[in-house]
């Protein structure tokens, strides 16, 4: 068994983030369905979808920029 610490605390980012985001659209997409029925549901899910896109974009140009400085350290 590895100790890779690094490796875990990626790990569990990753199922942290996952959760959330089920949790999210399943259950809060479900409580909206089942509370307000199928239109409401998918208005919400379109709303989601379109607070997800700036925040998308933010996260890719942080990896982009990231991915840049990397480029740029090698060299040194």
């Amino acid at each position: 068994m590895s100790r890779d610490l690094r490796k875990y605390a990626s790990q569990t980012n990753f199922r942290l983030i996952l959760g959330a985001f089920i949790l999210l659209f399943v259950v809060g997409l479900g409580l909206i369905w089942v509370i307000y029925r199928r239109s409401a549901a998918l208005l919400g899910f379109v709303c989601l979808l379109g607070a997800f896109i700036p925040i998308g974009l933010i996260v890719l140009v942080i990896f982009g920029l990231d991915s840049v400085l990397r480029a740029f350290n090698r060299d040194k």
